[in-house]
């Protein structure tokens, strides 16, 4: 059975950091990309980067520059270093494993991030 669980959310300041972190258990995590994405009020679900396994990143405009994903494959963790934190950064954040040919996609819970201004 595949879990992922955030952690590492919480309330900072503009200008701040946050390190999130998402431990996945089950065999996929060596196979399978990963990926964070958040949510906030009334908005969609947005994609803010993607690891996989090489590791091969990509990071959405937005979000370059500030945030560093990471993957521990002793671990089984992702992790997403943000910096230079806004307050449209607030949002809930999740992680994911990707869906891609021959893994399917899941989900974590998810963690609230909140940046004041």
């Amino acid at each position: 059975q595949v879990q992922l669980v955030e952690s590492g959310g919480g309330s900072v300041q503009a200008g701040g950091s946050l390190k999130l972190s998402c431990k996945i258990s089950g065999d996929i995590f060596n196979r399978c990309a990963m990926g964070w994405y958040r949510q906030a009020p009334g908005k969609q679900r947005e994609l803010l980067s993607t690891i996989n396994k090489d590791p091969i990143i990509t990071y959405i405009d937005s979000v370059k520059g500030r945030f560093t994903i990471s993957r521990d494959n002793d671990r089984n963790t992702v992790d997403l270093q943000m910096t230079g934190l806004k307050p449209e950064d607030t949002a809930v954040y999740y992680c994911a494993v990707m869906a891609t040919p021959g893994c399917s996609r899941y989900w974590g819970q998810g963690t609230q991030v909140t940046v004041s201004s």
